[in-house]
This record gives structure tokens, sequence and C-alpha cells, in this order.
């Protein structure tokens, strides 16, 4: 019987949104394997809107459930929506959007709140004892809400290769433990059915970030 998964998005682009490589990878893994996938993504204005080619941001305003339309080609749900019933997994796809719309990671860090839609979808899976897949920044959200769970970001200790190494001290401050892994490696928390690769968290090229998005999916549709 096809497992039935819940992907979660939090925009369209890497610096406001979801990573779209991503995203692309979690679908394309997930429809090799069968799964029947429900895209979702909360319904409230993006953050900020940056311009991706400057990297800096824009005056406009941006709904996140309209951008995730875009990687969803159309077909996303407001999380709000979201029966934790209806799913067998949920997989979180990262980029900035994470860090700035599920949470205020990005400007409060370790001190984040976790959207209420979001901290419910997290914290019922993990209730009914459903796994949960989460890649790049994404695990800081399972850091927040799930105490002395153990994700992965990749590596900790920076260097141009890891330029976001600082993340695993984070994780390491709130109670959780971080484990080093490589950017084509996924790690398994079995206690807590939760699984973590870091995919761009590395400076990696994009076929070594797929083939780790491809562990973790695997990982999440086995404990599913």
């Amino acid at each position: 019987m096809a497992k039935r998964v819940a992907v979660l998005l939090s925009g369209c682009g890497v610096y406001d949104g979801t990573e779209v490589h991503e995203a692309s990878a979690v679908l394309v893994h997930l429809s090799r394997a069968g799964a029947k996938v429900q895209m979702f993504a909360p319904n409230i204005p993006q953050m900020h809107v940056v311009n991706h080619r400057e990297g800096k941001p824009t005056e406009e305003t941006r709904s996140v459930l309209e951008e995730s339309a875009r990687i969803a080609r159309g077909e996303v749900s407001d999380l709000a929506t979201l029966d934790v019933s209806a799913f067998d997994a949920a997989i979180i796809p990262g980029g900035f959007g994470v860090a700035k719309n599920l949470s205020d990671w990005a400007v409060k860090s370790k001190d984040c709140s976790v959207h209420p839609d979001v901290e419910k979808l997290i914290k019922s899976f993990h209730k009914a004892g459903k796994p949960l897949g989460m890649c790049c920044i994404a695990p800081v959200l399972a850091v927040k809400l799930l105490p002395a769970c153990e994700v992965t970001v990749g590596q900790d200790k920076e260097c141009e290769k890891w330029p976001y190494a600082q993340t695993a001290g984070a994780v390491k401050s709130l109670g959780c433990k971080h484990v080093n892994r490589e950017v084509d490696e996924a790690h398994v928390d079995m206690k807590n059915k939760l699984v973590t690769t870091c995919a761009f968290m590395c400076n990696a090229p994009v076929h070594q970030v797929f083939d780790g998005v491809g562990a973790m999916v695997r990982e999440v549709l086995k404990l599913a």
C-alpha cells in the first residue's frame, strides 16, 4: 500500500522560502518510491521578500501559501487544514523560509518560537508515532519542539565546505544531540522517528545533496 506523505513548504526560493532543489529532490524520491504526496504551507505573509539575484530584501509582500504553490504546481493546501490521521509521515525541506516563515530562528536563533500550526504538525506526528523527515536548517524545528532529540545539520566544525556548522552548537545548547554526517548521508533518531540530512548546509555539488535527501526519504518511508 502506498505511503501517504505530507510535505510542508515555506515559500519558494532559498533566501525567503523553501529551497527549490531540496523540495524537488524530496518529491522525486517520494515519487520513485510510489508515495502519495500532499503539500501544505501556512497561509501567512512571508517575513520578507528577497531579490534572489542581489540577495537583498525588497519592499514587496508575498504569501507563503501562494509562493509555495509555485513549487507545488498549484496543488498546495493551507497547513491549518492538515489532518494527521490521513498521513503516514511528514517531510520538511529546508531553505531560509524555515527560519523566517515557519519559525523566527533567523532572528532569534535558539530563543526562537515556531509557528503554531507548524508546532502542531510536528508534535502531532510525533505523538502518533509517525516519522518526520527534515533537511538543511529544518531540523532546528525538531530541536525546539522534541526534547533531547538527535539531528544532523552536517558537521560541527566551520570551514569553507561547512559554513553553517555553528548551528550544531545551537543544537547542543538546546539539550539535543548533534551527529556529524556527510552531505550524502542521513541520521535516524529511532526513539523519536526523526530522520535528518544536511543538504545545502554543506557547500556541495547538487547531486550529492540530492543523494542525501534520497537517503532521508528512504529512511522515513522505512519507518512509516
